[in-house]
């Protein structure tokens, strides 16, 4: 069986270097190049000297339409608007393109929906084994569990997260209103300030913390009348999110076109 050839975007970024440095040391995968805005200063770059590794004899270009054509699959942690335009190249290509990108609208979500009808798409707020297994439990303890216990989801990113709440908070959002039977939008508390009142039953907060070098951590509370659950998961270094995003792209190889997700490619 020939190597998946994987294509990065946004290689010359933090989780594009890791993204090099998976893909180079995954058996059975091979890197077939990686992508940057025009005019950016990594552009003409070798992407393993980029990524801190030996020459790999593949420059960083500014051309997705070229790369994508000779890939077998594309991965993508990038900005909203990058990813839309890539998951339209991507399904013009009929390759599996895999999403890590948060902050997405209603009108980019459903632009991807559009691409996913010629194209294999799988799309997570986190590409972690564990995160996805957090995201299962949540789901099982909110459909145990009846509005008695108050949700609330805190999360913790790097100083420089842009978004928030982060991706992941989102889908463990979704995934306890999915438990309970609820629509997140009309139950989701964003913010509290000043004077608030009472909690309102059912509700499903968000608590955004920034700061330092955080990777990303990620609670979810279940707080009934004299006690609590509390589930946690704490990334420690970006590569369990590259490691999954190519298990993705494997995953993907020859499946129909579709919106799929991290639990449908780990079965849960």
């Amino acid at each position: 069986m020939s190597e998946i050839r994987i294509a990065v975007t946004g290689a010359a970024g933090r989780m594009g270097r890791e993204l090099v440095r998976v893909i180079s040391a995954t058996s059975g995968c091979t890197l077939a190049g990686g992508t940057e805005t025009s005019g950016s200063p990594h552009v003409g770059s070798d992407l393993g000297v980029l990524a801190g590794l030996p020459p790999l004899g593949l420059a960083v270009t500014s051309d997705p339409l070229e790369l994508l054509a000779r890939s077998d699959a594309v991965i993508d942690f990038t900005t909203p608007a990058a990813t839309v335009e890539i998951a339209g190249l991507a399904a013009n290509a009929r390759i599996v393109h895999v999403i890590g990108t948060t902050g997405l609208s209603e009108s980019d979500e459903a632009a991807i929906k559009a691409a996913a009808r010629h194209a294999t798409i799988v799309k997570a707020g986190n590409m972690s084994l564990g995160v996805n297994l957090l995201t299962a439990i949540t789901r099982r303890i909110a459909e145990t569990l009846d509005a008695d216990f108050d949700i609330e989801i805190v999360e913790m990113h790097h100083r420089h997260k842009v978004d928030a709440p982060s991706g992941t908070a989102l889908m463990l959002g979704a995934a306890a209103a999915e438990g309970r039977g609820i629509d997140l939008k009309a139950k989701s508390v964003r913010s509290r300030d000043g004077h608030t009142g009472p909690r309102e039953r059912g509700d499903i907060g968000f608590a955004t913390l920034r700061g330092g070098s955080v990777v990303g951590d990620h609670t979810v509370v279940f707080a009934g009348e004299g006690e609590r659950i509390e589930i946690t998961h704490r990334a420690g270094d970006r590569s369990i999110f590259a490691r999954g995003a190519v298990r993705a792209a494997q995953w993907g190889q020859g499946k129909e076109p579709g919106l799929f997700t991290m639990i449908d490619v780990l079965g849960l």
